[in-house]
């Protein structure tokens, strides 16, 4: 057991390869782990359990850490400061599209004296599957040691001697200035000696391949330095073998410690992927946009006529995600239950039409003509919304206190059938355009009749509510309402008075009527559409203020979870994408604002 227990969740940097991504804490910790991909069973999981999730420690005792990402890259770099002596762990993942010939499973961890002669600690503790099934240790003298167990291997080379303790090996090794020692842990491959050279050959094939990525880049503008870490973060959580995204790559990190409402985040959401793609596009990465729209359009062709399209897939297309409970973990800072899996897989979501035609329409309009299969599928998608876009469901905020209609949903109803006129007419593609128009119509009457509160001055969450909801900042940002639009205006100022805290954005009111007992933090992708909203009305002083403080909310490293809690504090879990794709939109805004 770690004997600093819990970091915060802040104290957290991710790196990846375009599969899966590993969290390392500022003290040289390994907590969170899944080999082969996001949604995989956890090796590492001390995060959400101290004692029986598992772990991977390299660090220099009785030092002080800081931490940072290479320029321009998600290659890791943990350095500590002893009185004597500095050390840094190299942490990075080998990206599965580069230019390595072969790209295994593996997490790289480097160790190096910079400064004196640096004592370093090793201690390397795998749980197999959510630590659920056991493992035996064999050592290999020059060459690491084989973890075994009944759903898979991990084979740690180095040529740093070892010892088993047990279920675990350690080392402790003295590095003079100058020197280095590698590990390289690698996921079902047989161990083989490290060559002299291997480790420094992959880091700089890594560190090659993110500043080369970054580079097509097309922002220059303010802040350019938390968009492109923001960008760096979105494309890590892109399955690259299938081109899904996922929209964050834990499990169980709370809202609210000792709270429930702990979920399991690893998933593609139809919503998250359209809007991360958005972020991607204005930037100028197409190519990733391209992927999603390929990985869309099997979801479509595959979506029964009668069901339409689910809320959420695994990375490979799978819909069948049972959400179950992991009895024997105990959460982050006792904050149970840990579970994987995600019940909204079978919810009603019907907005989710809207980000998705919005996305295609941005794609077919800055990337490329979208095919004609495409196409198909979504008509038939559209053909199914139209039957169906009245009902009740659960809406963006995946509610689990009984489904209404509510007004976001209906926004997205508008935005769906409008994009898909737009495109039809752009681009002379054929579809049922006036039937496409009378739905978008009554969408919008919808809105502006039945969920607007004449008496308070705003757009409710759904008619005959009395809760504001910060969803319908969206309102300019989707072209549904003019940004000075007198209604979208009184509605503004609604949720300045009753949601916003400062800088921070609630998402409605806490008062128990979305199913869930308990309370959350403020939510970073309605703080962010926020600052969109206020730049787009005009309010641009107000808004650069409101986004300078929301920038210092990120961690060390420039990232954020979903929520922040009282004390600013990072809630949820962590990098989330809705977040990171939410400040690039905003300050993209805000800089064209600014001139």
């Amino acid at each position: 057991m770690r004997m600093t227990g819990y970091p915060p969740i802040e104290e957290h940097a991710v790196i990846g390869d375009l599969r899966t991504v590993a969290l390392v804490a500022t003290d040289g910790t390994i907590d969170w782990y899944c080999p082969q991909r996001f949604d995989g069973a956890s090796v590492f999981a001390s995060l959400l359990d101290a004692e029986r999730g598992g772990s991977f420690r390299i660090h220099c005792p009785d030092s002080r850490a800081k931490q940072l990402y290479l320029p321009d890259s998600n290659v890791l770099m943990t350095r500590f400061l002893a009185p004597q002596a500095v050390g840094e762990v190299v942490d990075f993942m080998v990206p599965v599209d580069s230019d390595v010939t072969e790209s295994p499973h593996a997490v790289v961890r480097q160790a190096r004296a910079v400064r004196g002669r640096a004592e370093f600690s090793l201690r390397c503790h795998p749980r197999f599957d959510y630590g659920r099934a056991s493992h035996t240790v064999t050592i290999v003298d020059g060459q690491g040691a084989v973890f075994d167990s009944p759903v898979g291997s991990l084979t740690l080379r180095t040529a740093i001697p070892l010892a088993s303790d047990g279920t675990g090996v350690t080392a402790t090794f003295a590095l003079d200035m100058g020197q280095s020692a590698d590990v390289v842990l690698e996921w079902n491959t047989p161990i083989r000696p490290l060559v002299d050279g291997e480790a420094e050959q992959l880091f700089n094939r890594t560190l090659t391949y993110w500043q080369n990525w970054l580079r097509r880049s097309r922002y220059h503008g303010r802040w350019r330095e938390m968009v492109n870490r923001s960008a760096l973060v979105l494309k890590l959580l892109v399955y690259r073998p299938t081109g899904a995204l996922v929209a964050a790559p834990t499990t169980s990190l709370p809202e609210e410690l000792g709270g429930i409402r702990n979920w399991d985040y690893r998933y593609t959401w139809i919503r998250d992927a359209a809007f991360t793609i958005y972020a991607l596009m204005t930037l100028g990465f197409t190519d990733e946009a391209a992927a999603f729209m390929d990985w869309l359009e099997q979801r479509c062709q595959e979506a029964p006529g009668d069901k339409g399209l689910h809320v959420l897939y695994s990375v490979d297309g799978n819909a069948d995600l049972d959400e179950i409970v992991l009895e024997h973990l105990r959460g982050y800072r006792d904050s149970k239950p840990v579970r994987i899996g995600n019940g909204a897989a079978g919810q009603l979501q019907l907005d989710i039409y809207g980000e998705l035609m919005d996305s295609v329409y941005l794609y077919n309009k800055l990337a490329a003509p979208i095919s004609f299969q495409l196409w198909e599928a979504l008509s038939r998608q559209l053909d199914w919304l139209a039957k169906h876009w009245e009902e009740p469901d659960e809406g963006i905020w995946e509610t689990r206190g009984g489904r209404q209609r509510f007004t976001y949903s209906a926004l997205m109803t508008w935005v769906a059938f409008e994009r898909a006129c737009r495109i039809s007419r752009q681009r002379g593609l054929p579809g049922p355009t006036n039937e496409w128009k009378e739905y978008a119509g009554r969408a919008y009457r919808f809105v502006q009749t039945a969920a607007w509160d004449p008496v308070r001055g705003a757009y409710m969450e759904h008619p005959g509510s009395s809760r504001l909801d910060a969803s319908l900042l969206c309102m300019p940002l989707v072209k549904f309402a003019g940004p000075t639009d007198p209604r979208f205006l009184s509605t503004l100022d609604r949720f300045g008075e009753e949601l916003v805290s400062d800088s921070l954005v609630r998402r409605y009111a806490a008062d128990g009527s979305d199913g869930l007992h308990g309370d959350e933090g403020t939510f970073n992708l309605c703080s962010f559409w926020y600052v969109e909203a206020l730049t787009r009305a005009g309010r641009v002083a107000e808004a650069r203020l409101v986004f300078e403080k929301m920038l210092t909310y990120a961690n060390h490293v420039g990232l954020y979870a979903e929520e922040i809690g009282p004390s600013g504090e990072a809630l949820g879990n962590f990098p989330q994408a809705f977040t990171h794709l939410a400040l690039i939109s905003a300050a993209l805004h805000l800089d064209r604002a600014l001139g």
